[in-house]
């Protein structure tokens, strides 16, 4: 049986540089970086990669999103408002959400969990 020892989940970008700065800027830490080729930016125990897509390449997350839990969905609110990304909040049943996109249309979310 083969041993995973590390994952990541890859994301394709049109804006290396600025993708960076986005997931920087909600709380990711460069990881490594390999040019213009190949980014690893890690978060709770998360690594997202960033690639570059061809010109005209998909983007975004189709049928995907990621999942960053908090412990004060205020502070996610919060830290959107101050940079200007639109998000939807709601209140369900498992817990509170904000629902956001980075600029590529990768859809992610912040939750305060509603379970223990």
């Amino acid at each position: 049986m083969i041993t995973i020892n590390e994952t990541n989940v890859t994301i394709m970008t049109r804006d290396m540089d600025g993708a960076i700065a986005f997931y920087e800027r909600i709380g990711f830490a460069i990881k490594q970086r390999w040019d213009n080729h190949y980014a690893m930016l890690t978060a709770g125990g998360l690594t997202i990669g960033l690639h570059p897509t061809e010109p005209g390449g998909a983007t975004g997350s189709g049928a995907l999103s990621i999942g960053l839990m908090v412990t004060e969905i205020a502070e996610a609110k919060a830290l959107l408002d101050g940079l200007s990304i639109a998000y939807k909040a709601e209140d369900g049943g498992s817990g509170k959400y904000v629902h956001f996109k980075d600029p590529d249309g990768t859809v992610l979310y912040f939750v305060e969990p509603g379970w223990e």
